[in-house]
């Protein structure tokens, strides 16, 4: 289990980072080399996401569900669930969002098996942090 946080500021009002959180398809949009491939609700899509590990390169294929969401205290918690195309491994995680005025803070639970994990703690740990940074960069633009 890798366990990361991150924060973004983006100086807009709360309301406008909720209903940024609550559209998958732009949220899934924001994450490097993934995209929507179906949505089959408001709260789950179906998905896909390239990442590369050092020289590998890897495609992973499933679902981002909005399993929780409190619009009071502007938490959401996604549950990304996605198998790697042609291998055996996965990768889950769960991804809770705080949001505040201007910004949000982002938890990340997040297992990984397979080729990926065979890599090292650390160059998972490494590989997910880059790419949660770069998220945050693209969300907060938006």
């Amino acid at each position: 289990m890798v366990e990361l946080d991150h924060s973004y500021s983006n100086g807009k009002p709360i309301e406008h980072n909720w209903e940024t959180i609550l559209d998958l398809e732009k949220l899934v949009s924001c994450v490097e080399g993934g995209s929507v491939t179906e949505a089959t609700s408001p709260e789950s899509v179906k998905a896909q996401i390239k990442v590369k590990m050092g020289a590998m390169s890897m495609t992973y294929t499933g679902t981002v569900a909005l399993i929780e969401q409190d619009p009071d205290a502007h938490r959401a918690v996604l549950q990304v669930k996605s198998r790697e195309a042609g291998g055996q491994g996965h990768a889950n995680a769960d991804v809770t969002f705080t949001l505040a005025d201007g910004g949000a803070t982002i938890h990340t639970a997040a297992q990984i098996t397979g080729k990926a994990a065979s890599m090292g703690e650390g160059v998972v740990q490494n590989v997910l942090d880059a790419l949660i940074r770069s998220f945050t960069e693209k969300l907060s633009a938006i």
